[in-house]
């Protein structure tokens, strides 16, 4: 199954697992929305994010990443 850009939780999960050092309050959404796209489990239109899919998912990634601390 495909990730889309509403998929946050999941999304924040595969994040948290290949950077698991980064925390992601200091990532820019540009970068972010980057890296999402380049997941390999990623299949949603590069186009179709904003910045509430976006903060979604980094609200997401931070909690998984303070959960493993």
């Amino acid at each position: 199954m495909k990730l889309m850009w509403s998929d946050a939780e999941d999304i924040g999960i595969e994040l948290a697992d290949k950077f698991p050092e980064t925390d992601p309050l200091k990532v820019r959404f540009t970068d972010l929305r980057q890296w999402v796209i380049e997941l390999d489990e990623f299949g949603d239109d590069p186009q179709a994010s904003n910045e509430g899919k976006l903060e979604a998912i980094q609200m997401a990634w931070l909690e998984e990443y303070r959960d493993r601390q």
